[in-house]
């Protein structure tokens, strides 16, 4: 009889080959490499707790204090700092890849649809860009474009725009040293906390809300492209659900995927599918 040999397959690998990912391999070799790090394996879970229970304790106070604990351009001070200093420049180059990401796919939805906005320019390609408010920017202009859409038809125009869908050379300053080289998803614990100190309540409210609306522009792409592809991606999440005692963290690495998902496939649309490669070196 033949010898029965045990399958050990490989998780990442797994992943990697996964035909349902629509990204470009580079990119999922990118984020795969990220959730890899030992960060994410060991500091992830108590930093995640850390900053669930620190941001808890500023909601609470703040609702007796209801003032601006620090300055806006503090915080953004303080998060490119930190960026630099303690997260791996991968983790930094994706997270600057994803405030161009949104802002594509805002402009496409602004291009194809008879809506009274112009589009929105946030579209950063080095580390400091992600200062000068820019976070606080990148939520305001999905609640700018749902607004401006509230008495607009949507379904498919006769041709559809798809300028600008492309993701400019991105600078995560490699050339820096780091102390750390911290995953996207431990680093986002940590920057939650000076986010939650500089907003005020409602603000910091508005700016989690954002991310409950994930499905609503999956459901906007899906009627603009008359495309059910997009449909696939929803969660049920219910922007009439209104709750900010969330692991805002893990939701923002969610919304991230989902709007490259968004986004790889609008690129697909325009005929620029990304060819699949072999998944090697996984050991």
């Amino acid at each position: 009889m033949p010898e029965f040999v045990r399958s050990d397959p490989s998780m990442w690998e797994a992943v990697y080959a996964d035909p349902s990912i629509p990204l470009d391999r580079a990119l999922v070799r990118q984020i795969i490499d990220d959730q890899r790090r030992p960060s994410r394996r060991w500091l992830y879970p108590v930093a995640r707790l850390f900053s669930r229970l620190v941001v808890a304790l500023i909601s609470i106070v703040k609702r007796v204090l209801p003032f601006r604990w620090m300055p806006l351009a503090t915080m953004d001070f303080l998060c490119v700092w930190f960026l630099r200093h303690f997260v791996s420049p991968d983790a930094v180059d994706l997270l600057i890849r994803h405030f161009v990401v949104e802002t594509n796919l805002v402009n496409f939805i602004i291009r194809n649809t008879p809506i009274d906005l112009e589009p929105v320019t946030l579209r950063p390609e080095t580390l400091a860009g992600l200062g000068d408010n820019a976070v606080v920017e990148h939520d305001v202009n999905v609640y700018d474009l749902l607004i401006a859409l509230d008495p607009v038809p949507l379904t498919r125009p006769e041709s559809l725009d798809f300028t600008q869908l492309d993701i400019p050379p991105l600078d995560a300053e490699r050339y820096r040293r780091r102390v750390l080289r911290l995953d996207i998803q431990t680093a986002l614990c940590f920057m939650n906390i000076p986010f939650s100190m500089a907003l005020t309540v409602e603000e910091y409210r508005r700016a989690v809300h954002s991310i409950r609306f994930d499905d609503s522009f999956l459901e906007i792409l899906a009627l603009v492209c008359d495309d059910d592809t997009f449909r696939h991606w929803k969660v049920g999440g219910l922007s009439l659900w209104m709750d900010s005692n969330v692991d805002v963290p893990q939701m923002v690495y969610r919304h991230a995927l989902v709007c490259e998902y968004a986004h790889a496939r609008l690129v697909k649309l325009a005929g620029g599918a990304y060819p699949r490669q072999t998944p090697t070196d996984f050991d």
